[in-house]
Formats: structure tokens, sequence, C-alpha cells
């Protein structure tokens, strides 16, 4: 095993996206960090993370309870809401 150092961090996420995570954490059975850590990992390598078809049924089901439309096509034109 590897050991490692983490830090707190006050990264801010969608609302709906971070809902989705958390609930697919649970699923896992893992922490959030282990989750945004495994993803980042797959994806600085240009690899998709290895989820089992089970787990992609999830994450959809997930992505339908909290309202989640977004897609990696909006990655790039998403903004904060503007305070009414």
């Amino acid at each position: 095993m590897k050991r490692i150092e983490r830090v707190q961090t006050g990264l801010r996420l969608e609302k709906r996206m971070l809902k989705v995570l958390k609930g697919l954490a649970e699923h896992l059975d893992i922490s959030m960090a282990e989750l945004v850590e495994g993803i980042t990992l797959h994806a600085l390598e240009g690899k998709a993370p290895p989820f089992s078809s089970t787990v992609l049924e999830k994450i959809e089901m997930l992505k339908q309870v909290y309202d989640l439309d977004l897609t990696s096509e909006d990655a790039h034109k998403i903004g904060e809401a503007e305070d009414e």
C-alpha cells in the first residue's frame, strides 16, 4: 500500500453532482475522498473509471433521482447562478 497525505480543501461542486457522488460513495461503501481520488487518477491517465455495469446503472438512477442533466459536454459551459 502506498502511503499518502490528504489535505482539507474548500472544493465547490455543483449541488446535484455532489448528491450523485455522495450517493455513489455510499453505494460503494467508500469515502467521498476515495471516490474522487479514484475518478481523478483514472482521468489523469486518460482512462474511464472501471465501474461495473451494475454501478453504471446505479449512477444513472442517482442522476435521475437528483435531476442531474449535465454531461461532459457541459464541463466548460457552466457558470454560477446569479443571485436573485
